[in-house]
Parts: structure tokens; C-alpha cells; sequence
């Protein structure tokens, strides 16, 4: 937690904070307690939630991480809502086989958070007598009052913190505190359990403990923090492994001792949990999200095999080839069409061979001379799965053109700047602060420049099927992690505004609109933006 030992010159201060940082708490909570789906069956908002929930109740209840028995209603009904579970069931899994050769689905987000929060289930458990299954409602709710409060709190009082330590003047630092607590699209996740939110704080908590470190503070405690949240900010979102690489450089250079004895443990720490937890519940050191590909080529069997393989019959040629390699295939085992892959410019036919006795799954694919056979190694492909290409709508089809994509990112229906414009003046403060004599200020703006630039060119460079903004959520989601630093950069601008009344009434009006934007999404952050809906409305863009 930041140091908040205060002077009396801004005791005053550190009120106004309190009273802005309890009123958005509080509303929050207020949203908390009306937390349940659209068909008012179940606490969850969202695909997204509802499989990281799922994944709770399975460890929490069952001591495992598959989640057949959470999401499976009748194992032996063939039509899809017979089968599942409609309360618990989402898009967001994954199948594949588990350690005891039988396929089973998982979440397919990275398995540690859920299984950090399966603990406080337990608590909850052991004190209440209930579980999910018995009192969703009642348990989900007390769990998001539980957690996601206290790392709003985290995150306010950090911005706090550094608004004390960088910002000039009063009604600056106090707008910079205002807009962390009411104008950013952070504020809609209060409600779901995700993990923008916890990413988020991480990145607040790790920039104040290394500007600390920058300045010369020599407490152990910084590289710790720095080194833990550092590492955690990564474990929630990938692209913040940048954020951590950075840390990790400026820190070595000020502090090298200290840093190998406490930043480097620290952040090694979340790593191997990271690392371990998806190894316990995927039997691989690669998250859900890696496996979306064939896996290495086993053999190529030369000839023509399209039209046989296109009847459905394993060929005599296939099943030898995979036994000389120990693989055993079964009578039963047979082949399925694909959808096929376009590699340039030309559509590759594709098979799955499955073979239901051993649980096994292996990919086919014409090339020119034969067919490969290859490993299985596409976790989000199974009967029934939304991923397949022809079932996915709206924006999850992905943005065929970059460009189209990169202007709605930054200035269409998610835009950074067009939900939340106040980011318009973070820019401004950005380049101020690059112009100070404060290194800490000048470092911090520089890494965030350093940063934005390099996170919005990894999504602009994403395969169309990727371009999708995060799918049905209030903003762009992926960039939420950046904003502790786009506060930062904030105050320049902040304190520049405060010196005359005709700029504050512009930052008021940018951070007024920036408050609406959250607001409009207050009550579930996975509806679209409201500037998505009126565009829709208006028949400039159709997303089938």
C-alpha cells in the first residue's frame, strides 16, 4: 500500500480524496447488490464472468479444474440445452484431455485468479453453510464486495498518492483523483468479476513504488511491491509484460542489489504461481489462449487423399502411420470436415480425425503432395463451439480492415479518446512532462508513451479473427490496464487547467463526458458503449 502520511498543509486534500473515493466506492457497492443476468436467473453479466465463476465453483467445490460438473446438466442428452446447464454454461472454453485421458472443458482464462479466489469461496462456505450452486446470488455478490472493493481502494489511494507527489496544485491533483474515481472505464468492471481491475491496480501500486524507487527511496518495501505487482499486472494482462520489462530495467539500474534480492523474487514469485496453477489444470505450461492452432506435424503420408477423406473413412495408410508412432486408433475413430484455411491465397482442406475410445484428436490437412497429420493442439475447436468461424456475430467476426480498426480503437464506437476524451488532455500532460526537470515525471511519461504506442500496435497487427475490441464490452477493454498511467500523465495538464478558468471549464466538460461514458455502462460493463449503440441506431455501422 502507498505511504499516505500527510503534512497538514494537505490534510484538506486528503479529506476531499476520502469523500471522492467513499462516494465511488459506495456507488459501486450500490451496483454490487443489484448484480444478476439480463434473464434474472443468475448473477453473472457476461460469457466472460460466468466461466471465470465457473472455475471457482468447480476448484471450490470439487477440487478440480474442469468444469463438467458444473456446466454439464445431462451427460447423455445430445441436443446442446439438454446437455448444458444454461445458468453456468459460456462461450469462453476450452476442451481438450486432462491428465486421466478423457477430454473435459475448462475456462479458458489463465487459471489463477480463479483459483486466488477460491479461497475467500471456502471462507465463505465454511461461515455461510451455502455455495454457489445453492445461493449464486447471495455468494457472488459477497465475493465482488470482497475483492473487487478493496482493489478499487488500492487503485484510488495510489492515484492519490502520486496526484500528492507530482501534482502542483490543489484543484488539479483533486480532478486527476476525480477522474480515477468517476471518469474512467475502470469503473464499469466494479461490478464483474475480471481482470482489468486487478491489473489495473497492480500497475497503479508497481509505478508508485518505482517512481519512489527513481527518487532515491531506498526501502526494501519498494523493489517488493514493485517486483510483485509488477509480475501480477503481467499475469492478468499479457501486453503489460512490457510495463514489467521496463520496471525491471530502470530498477536493476538504480538499485541492482536490491533488486536481485527482493524485486526479482518477488516478481519470480507470481511467475512459477502463474506457471504452476496452469500446469495443475492444463498439463501445459501455455495458457488456453496459446493452444488455438495445429499442433507439430506427425507424419506426411504422400498420394491424393482428398476424396476418400472427404467420405469420412480413416485411411488404412493414416492408422499405420499413427501406430508406428504409438499412437493407437480405435475402429471407432473417424473423420470430420473443417472449415478450411486459407494459406496464401489458396483454401487448405482440412479434417479432424476423433477417436471417442481413446479420447484422442489428431488435424489433417491437404498440402501439396499428400496430407499431413498432425498433433491436436486447437483447444477452442469442438462441436458446439461459438469460436467456429461461421457461428461468431457482431463484432466478434473481426475487423477486416487495420485501418477501420485502428480509428473506431482510438476515435470511433470504442474509442479511447471519443468515450473517454479527458485522455485528450493526458496526451497534452503527456508532452508537458516530458519537457519537465522532475525525472520521475519525465521517466514515467516517457515509458508511457513508450508503452501506449507499443499496445496499440500489437492490436492494430492482429489477425482479423483477433480485431474484434475485446468483444461486447464498454470500451476498449485491452487498454484499460495503461490508465494508473494515463493519470499520471494527466496531471501536468490537470495543474495547467487549474490556473484559469476558461481551461478548467474545458477539462470539466472533457471529464464530464468521460463520467457519462462510464456511467452509461455502470451496471454491466459487457453491453456496448453508448456511442456504439447510437452510431447502430443511427444505421452508420451494422456489425450482422
Amino acid at each position: 500500500m502507498p505511504d499516505t502520511t500527510v503534512s497538514p498543509s494537505c490534510c484538506w486534500r486528503w479529506g476531499v480524496y476520502g469523500i471522492l473515493i467513499v462516494a465511488s466506492l459506495g456507488a459501486a457497492a450500490g451496483r454490487i447488490l443489484q448484480v444478476e443476468s439480463r434473464d434474472g436467473q443468475a448473477p453473472f453479466l457476461s460469457a466472460n464472468d460466468r466461466s471465470r465463476w465457473a472455475a471457482i465453483r468447480a476448484m471450490g467445490d470439487y477440487g478440480r479444474y474442469d468444469i463438467d460438473l458444473v456446466i454439464i446438466q445431462d451427460s447423455e442428452a445430445q441436443r446442446r440445452w439438454e446437455r448444458f446447464d444454461h445458468v453456468w454454461y459460456s462461450i469462453d472454453l476450452v476442451r481438450h484431455k486432462g491428465s486421466d485421458g478423457k477430454e473435459h472443458y475448462y475456462s479458458s482464462k489463465p487459471p489463477l485468479l480463479a483459483a486466488m479466489l477460491t479461497a475467500p469461496y471456502w471462507v465463505l462456505k465454511l461461515v455461510t453453510g451455502e455455495t454457489l450452486a445453492t445461493q449464486p446470488f447471495y455468494l457472488v455478490r459477497t465475493m465482488l464486495l470482497l475483492v473487487n472493493l478493496p482493489l478499487m481502494f488500492v487503485f484510488l489511494v495510489s492515484i492519490a498518492a502520486l496526484a500528492e507527489r507530482y501534482g502542483k496544485t490543489d484543484l488539479g491533483r483533486i480532478l486527476v483523483v476525480t477522474a480515477a474515481a468517476w471518469g474512467t472505464l475502470l469503473t464499469p468492471f466494479l461490478v464483474s468479476l475480471n481482470n482489468h481491475l486487478p491489473a489495473a491496480a497492480s500497475v497503479a501500486i508497481a509505478s508508485w513504488a518505482a517512481l519512489a524507487i527513481w527518487r532515491g527511496e531506498k526501502a526494501w518495501r519498494y523493489p517488493i511491491l514493485a517486483g510483485l505487482f509488477a509480475a501480477f499486472a503481467v499475469a492478468n494482462e499479457l501486453p503489460a509484460l512490457a510495463f514489467a520489462a521496463l520496471l525491471t530495467g530502470m530498477i536493476f539500474y538504480r538499485m541492482p542489489a536490491r533488486a536481485a534480492l527482493a524485486f526479482a523474487p518477488a516478481a519470480a514469485a507470481v511467475a512459477i504461481a502463474y506457471f504452476g496453477v496452469n500446469w495443475l489444470a492444463h498439463d501445459s505450461w501455455r495458457m488456453p489462449y496459446a493452444h488455438r492452432s495445429d499442433g507439430a506435424t506427425l507424419a506426411l503420408i504422400p498420394g491424393d487423399w482428398v476424396d476418400r477423406l472427404n467420405q469420412g473413412d480413416v485411411p488404412v495408410e493414416v492408422r499405420e502411420e499413427l501406430e508406428s508412432q504409438d499412437f493407437s486408433i480405435s475402429p471407432r475413430a473417424f473423420l470430420k470436415p473443417r472449415l478450411p484455411l486459407v494459406k496464401d491465397g489458396q483454401e487448405q482442406q482440412r479434417w479432424m480425425l476423433w477417436d471417442t475410445v481413446g479420447q484422442d484428436r489428431f488435424a489433417l490437412a491437404a498440402v501439396e503432395g499428400g496430407v499431413e497429420v498432425r498433433a491436436w493442439d486447437n483447444w477452442y475447436e469442438y462441436d458446439g463451439s461459438y469460436w467456429s468461424q461461421p457461428e461468431r456475430s457482431g463484432v466478434d467476426r473481426g475487423e477486416p480492415s487495420r485501418l477501420v480498426y485502428l480509428f473506431h480503437m482510438l476515435l470511433g464506437h470504442h474509442g479511447v479518446f471519443s468515450l473517454t476524451p479527458l485522455w485528450l488532455l493526458a496526451v497534452v500532460g503527456l508532452f508537458m512532462a516530458l519537457r519537465q526537470p522532475d525525472y520521475g515525471m519525465r521517466g514515467a511519461a516517457t515509458a508511457t508513451l513508450a508503452l501506449s504506442v507499443v499496445c496499440i500496435a500489437f492490436y492494430f497487427l492482429r489477425p482479423e479473427i483477433d480485431r474484434n475490441y475485446g468483444g461486447v464490452s464498454c470500451g476498449m477493454r485491452w487498454l484499460i490496464w495503461l490508465i494508473p498511467l494515463w493519470l499520471i500523465c494527466l496531471l501536468p495538464a490537470a495543474d495547467a487547467a487549474s490556473k484559469t478558468p476558461a481551461r478548467m471549464i474545458v477539462a470539466l466538460v472533457l471529464l464530464g463526458i468521460s463520467c457519462l461514458s462510464a456511467s452509461y455502462s455502470a451496471m454491466n460493463p459487457w453491453t456496448h458503449p453508448w456511442l456504439f449503440d447510437y452510431w447502430t441506431y443511427l444505421d452508420w455501422i451494422r456489425y450482422p
